[in-house]
């Protein structure tokens, strides 16, 4: 089987599997940059000790754990699924991740990044991204079908797993997606809302939408550390602290596990209400504790 034989049947294996279509464009390209790291080296005629090496080299460049995971996933499943290989797991592990608290924008920094977005599509775009928790992925691919404004909710179709979910429409949302939808008129032929300026039959790019999010972070003067995902850990975050229910959030966000969304437990202040049990002691009039002097 020739690499290009892999390529294609690796193409079907994923369709095939339903994985979602980010998942796809990531296995496909960690394939490709393997096969061109080996210099197109037949990949039949390859295997642990190749991975390994790979992986190293991918860790030595400065990636993160959790892209290096992804090269990992992807490879396994080209070698098992796509080549029959029976690879040896021990020898190609997956890294420990130590999972660090996510940045997150103050009310004031999110009302500064909005206020200098000088284009009517981002400007959509990213408002709808803080007011409904969505992920990058999901407003690439947000329809005009899935804007409910009878019930004021956003229907996700095909989220993270392929799970379908609701979320929030705010009143300034729709209001803006309306104002949006009058001056560009997006006609898809799936119904798409965002696409590119050149291609207007073509939704934008992740890739494309990362960009125009730092060009505006970048004029608000906000950290560069700051992704697009960034507006949905507020979106948790300061639901949580407006007093919502962890299980609601867990929702509207689409996860499977509360695990998951515990984290916003850590970035929020709705713990400030709480007072310390030190302080719940009843206070009784006694000798100071003295301080032994050293002399």
């Amino acid at each position: 089987m020739t690499n290009e034989e892999v390529y294609q049947r690796a193409y079907d294996e994923v369709k095939l599997r339903g994985f979602s279509p980010h998942t796809v464009e990531e296995y496909l390209e960690k394939l490709t940059i393997f096969l061109r790291f080996f210099e197109n080296r037949p990949i039949e005629t390859m295997g642990e000790e190749e991975i390994r090496q790979f992986l190293l080299y991918q860790l030595d460049s400065g990636k993160s754990s959790g892209t290096v995971n992804i090269y990992n996933s992807a490879l396994r499943f080209i070698f098992g699924a796509v080549l029959g290989k029976n690879l040896n797991y021990q020898m190609i592990p997956r890294r420990r991740q130590y999972r660090e608290l996510p940045a997150i924008m103050s009310k004031t920094e999110i009302v500064r990044f909005f206020s200098l977005i000088d284009n009517l599509r981002d400007k959509a775009m990213f408002e709808t991204v803080y007011g409904a928790g969505l992920r990058i992925s999901e407003i690439a691919r947000l329809r005009t079908q899935d804007i409910d404004s009878e019930q004021m909710r956003i229907f996700v179709y095909h989220g993270k797993g392929g799970k379908n979910r609701y979320t929030l429409l705010s009143q300034r949302n729709l209001e803006i997606l309306r104002e949006y939808w009058k001056q560009y008129r997006p006609n898809n032929p799936e119904g798409y809302l965002f696409y590119s300026r050149e291609r207007t039959h073509n939704t934008m790019t992740t890739r494309a939408i990362q960009d125009a999010f730092h060009k505006y972070c970048k004029k608000a003067s906000l950290a560069d550390t700051f992704t697009v995902h960034t507006l949905r850990h507020c979106f948790a975050t300061h639901l949580l602290e407006s007093g919502v229910e962890l299980v609601q959030i867990k929702e509207l966000l689409g996860h499977t596990f509360l695990q998951t969304t515990s984290i916003y437990l850590h970035l929020s202040n709705a713990n400030q209400s709480i007072q310390s049990p030190l302080d719940t002691l009843p206070k009784k009039r006694g000798r100071k504790p003295t301080v032994k002097s050293d002399a």
